[in-house]
């Protein structure tokens, strides 16, 4: 038995913020000097109202108008923009698409490696026989954490949702392997530092701060250092897709298609000079969407096979990064 990736559909938000829209706002930014490092022109925003929760039943839509809902035996719900503190989403959506009672439904904190851990976790259910088909939601509205003068976050990312079906094959093709890896130590490089228990809203300091970058930012906005993540990222996830393919035997040309979490320009440039990937070779569209977090793989996936950029017999590697600080790695055959 093998676990295979049977479908993927997503949303991006109607409204969308173009560089265009962020040098009226800070002539000061400099956007055109931005866009060559962040490779982002422009990016979908939820509305005032919108939610994670509201992206994710639209990418769901989507998804059942091509597979049968009754046949999900569990839900992983990954996000880090929940619409409460509890419950968790994935019973929101439960009640909203009106699921049996009989399947397994979670949330998983995860950001950027998201949609990894949860094929790792799908998987896992799978093979044990838990479940023979499993739904990963991947959603996000990071615009609502980051404040309006940070341009290190705000030209970067934006919102968006995948649905995801993972299912049992007889096939000998699939998710062949996988490489999780965590370094906790590192949590505050990517972080708010307000708003949960630790810091609760009503203590934290909403004074606005500028770094030395000109950033500015309260502790309940997102804080990211990011080169100090880009230099981290850089050396761990190369190591650890060369030992992913040193375990099957296989080198970087063996690969037909590299699709990472569409962080940053900067961040896939530098990946794919320490793994010596030639460019022709690594799928980026992270022009027009942005940085979506837990859905950037999904989103990417869909549109490479869209594009053709993969068909049946190829083999591809997807690897995720980010909070925790978290990444992995997955090699598929399709």
């Amino acid at each position: 038995m093998s676990i295979v990736i049977e479908q993927i559909e997503y949303y991006l938000p109607e409204g969308i913020l173009t560089n265009d829209d962020l040098a009226k706002e800070n002539p000061l930014w400099e956007m055109d000097k931005v866009a060559l490092k962040t490779g982002v022109y422009s990016r979908h925003i939820a509305g005032k109202e919108e939610t994670a929760l509201d992206l994710s039943v639209h990418a769901c839509e989507k998804l059942f108008k091509k597979t049968d809902k009754e046949k999900i035996d569990a839900l992983i719900y990954c996000t880090q923009s929940p619409d409460y503190i509890m419950p968790p989403n994935a019973y929101l959506i439960h009640k909203h698409f009106n699921f049996r009672e009989n399947i397994v439904a979670f949330d998983i904190n995860q950001a950027c490696s998201g949609f990894i851990y949860g094929l790792y976790l799908a998987k896992s259910l799978i093979l044990s026989g838990s479940a023979a088909s499993v739904l990963i939601i991947n959603a996000d509205t990071y615009s609502k954490y980051i404040h309006k003068n940070d341009r290190s976050t705000r030209a970067l990312f934006g919102d968006g949702a995948s649905a995801t079906l993972i299912s049992s094959s007889d096939s000998c093709k699939g998710i062949i392997d996988s490489l999780i890896s965590s370094c906790g130590k590192e949590y505050q490089s990517f972080y708010i530092p307000a708003g949960g228990c630790r810091m609760p809203f009503e203590t934290a300091d909403k004074k606005v701060k500028e770094d030395e970058n000109g950033n500015s930012r309260t502790d309940l906005d997102i804080y990211m250092n990011g080169m100090g993540v880009l230099s981290f990222f850089r050396n761990k996830v190369s190591v650890q897709i060369k030992e992913l393919l040193k375990k099957h035997d296989l080198v970087v040309e063996d690969i037909d298609l590299f699709v990472f979490h569409q962080a940053s320009k900067v961040a896939l440039d530098s990946i794919a000079a320490a793994l010596k990937i030639k460019q022709e070779k690594i799928y980026s569209n992270i022009k027009n969407i942005g940085n979506i977090v837990s859905a950037s793989i999904p989103v990417a996936l869909k549109c490479a096979m869209q594009e053709n950029r993969i068909g049946q017999g190829h083999k591809i590697i997807i690897s995720g990064f980010g909070v925790g600080l978290s990444w992995g790695s997955i090699l598929i055959e399709l």
